[in-house]
């Protein structure tokens, strides 16, 4: 099944670096694509960690790796450092949303 990436997050990005740039529907696919190659060729990496180290949990570790492996340099570091903040989030949304059950 393939990867897709709402448009609406693609085209957040492109505004926030380029506001007065647009997308074509066209582009917009290409750009899709270029992400689900990108997460599938991650996955592979994470996978061949999991492998070399005999483990069966994927952990944010294992994607940092592949990351580290794929992407150059600025790029890879501005990655790990986006999906750390990303994880860091969703732990404290969840946290928060179990404490706000507990306490109902």
């Amino acid at each position: 099944m393939p990867l897709i990436v709402p448009s609406s997050k693609i085209y957040a990005v492109l505004k926030q670096i380029h506001p007065e740039i647009r997308i074509s529907k066209k582009a917009m696919g290409v750009m899709n694509s270029f992400v689900q190659d990108q997460f599938e060729k991650i996955a592979e990496e994470a996978s061949k960690m999991l492998s070399l180290h005999r483990k069966t949990t994927l952990t944010a570790r294992e994607i940092q790796a592949g990351v580290r492996l794929l992407l150059p340099g600025e790029l890879a570091k501005h990655a790990v450092s986006r999906g750390s903040q990303a994880l860091s989030m969703f732990k404290k949304a969840y946290k928060d949303e179990a404490a706000a059950k507990k306490s109902s």
